[in-house]
């Protein structure tokens, strides 16, 4: 993977690029919030060679730092669309987990009929109706429900709560302390909040391009399990369960997260 430097008034943006050929699919990868390119290593390892994969840093996150708190959905939407228009990727599915989960949804709104195929991985629907008013109005606030906890522990839970297999709280836990903990509250507090305000800007557009949802059995992180239920009834979209996983299940069962990525992109791209 080769790693370059988007450059945007409010920071740079880093990402990196494995080309397998003109005549394969693109897949970008995009990882939630805190979270950085590492959370899809394994996906990488499978990937690269097989497809032109792409995954970022997103903005405030790893090496795409430093980089000012004051972006919105539309931003990040909208330099994605350049960096990849940049690479020349076209066929192109995205993956995103969590909070890349979003990103996506508001990218296949924005940019219609530049994506084949989308794969939410422990995320939720971005359209207003899932959601209460109370929700919403409590992601806005999240900076003082994390500030107080003291940063060990909140390591501890950070880690312990989004993935169950060693390798994946691992690597979470070693994400985490490359913040320092109000660095870390706040690239939170800014991510709930901009995830409100994207969730009342979208409207009950849902994606219009083949979906597959995968969702770990023993996701804790928020009401994932709940939000996947009843986006899976409203749809139709197809939804797997993957077994021992948490809410990081593409680092818990990673052999099965690949297989059923690789089974959907074969089947969108024939």
């Amino acid at each position: 993977m080769t790693g370059r430097t988007f450059q945007t008034p409010m920071g740079g943006i880093r990402y990196w690029v494995g080309r397998a050929g003109a005549d394969r699919p693109w897949l970008a990868l995009l990882p939630g919030l805190t979270a950085d390119r590492r959370l899809f290593d394994k996906q990488i390892e499978r990937f690269e060679g097989r497809y032109n994969c792409f995954v970022w840093d997103a903005p405030a996150h790893g090496a795409s730092r430093p980089f000012e708190l004051a972006f919105s959905m539309e931003d990040l939407t909208g330099w994605l669309h350049d960096i990849l228009e940049r690479e020349g990727a076209d066929r192109l599915f995205l993956a995103g987990q969590s909070m890349g989960g979003y990103i996506a949804q508001a990218y296949v709104k924005r940019f219609p009929g530049t994506v084949r195929g989308f794969v939410s991985i422990d995320s939720a629907p971005l359209s207003r109706g899932y959601f209460s008013g109370w929700e919403l109005a409590l992601l806005r606030h999240a900076y003082w429900m994390y500030r107080p906890i003291p940063w060990g522990l909140l390591q501890k839970l950070g880690s312990t709560g989004t993935a169950q297999s060693p390798y994946g709280q691992g690597l979470m836990a070693s994400m985490m302390a490359g913040y320092g903990p109000k660095e870390y509250c706040r690239l939170a507090a800014h991510g709930y909040k901009l995830l409100s305000l994207a969730v009342e800007a979208h409207g009950d557009w849902e994606p219009d391009c083949p979906v597959l949802l995968l969702c770990g059995e023993k996701d804790g992180a928020g009401s994932s399990r709940r939000y996947n239920r009843a986006w899976t009834k409203k749809t139709g979209f197809p939804l797997v369960w993957l077994a021992g996983a948490g809410h990081n299940s593409n680092m818990d069962a990673p052999g099965e997260v690949n297989r059923l990525m690789e089974a959907f992109i074969e089947e969108n791209t024939a």
